[in-house]
């Protein structure tokens, strides 16, 4: 009986340290799970049929991120645009053709270690300030309610978020998700919410 109890008390321990363990690393590494972003280098060129300027955003911290600004014909206004949590500015660009066929500028951003964009996302609060950052600086060629902001999957939380403290002409989710708990309950089921650094 004694041999027993030693036996569950050592699995139990065992399981229990590498429960810690594992959620420990989740939380550390929250956004090597979240976000897989393509990185090019510095002197990347991207060809694209329809005409671009690639802007240079300095964030709060210095930190420059990259984006293209895709222009139509007697354009109506600008679609902000913050794409999904892969990829880069060299894929998410084939979508801007879409929209300035409509007759709309449109403006992709790439996140901090996407693209060119320098840094690592480290939380949601930085995150939110980058992209706001980057709407304020293309608020100065746009009025603003000429801009329609547009988010996709990932990028439907801090869309969301720029509409509710802007006044933007529209907003539009595309593939939106509730919350970030409930991907993490889909990806990660055993992972307490209180760990997540992303809601």
């Amino acid at each position: 009986m004694e041999k027993l109890k030693f036996v569950v008390l050592t699995f139990c321990s065992i399981f229990g340290i590498l429960y810690i363990l594992t959620v420990s690393y989740l939380y550390f590494n929250q956004e090597d799970f979240i976000f897989q972003p393509t990185k090019l280098g510095k002197e990347y060129t991207f060809y694209y049929d329809t005409a671009y300027e690639e802007l240079t955003i300095s964030s709060f911290d210095d930190v420059n991120l990259s984006g293209l600004l895709f222009k139509a014909e007697n354009s109506k206004g600008l679609i902000f645009y913050l794409h999904g949590n892969a990829g880069a500015l060299d894929s998410w660009g084939n979508i801007a053709k879409t929209y300035t066929n409509s007759g709309y500028d449109i403006f992709i951003l790439d996140y901090r270690g996407f693209g060119k964009s320098e840094g690592k996302i480290d939380n949601e609060q930085q995150f939110y300030r980058d992209v706001t950052i980057a709407y304020r600086k293309l608020l100065l060629k746009y009025a603003e309610n000429n801009v329609i902001i547009i988010g996709y999957s990932i990028g439907t939380g801090p869309a969301t978020y720029l509409a509710s403290t802007n006044n933007p002409k529209a907003l539009i989710l595309q593939a939106p998700y509730y919350n970030f708990s409930e991907i993490a309950d889909i990806r990660f089921p055993f992972l307490p919410e209180f760990v997540l650094k992303y809601k």
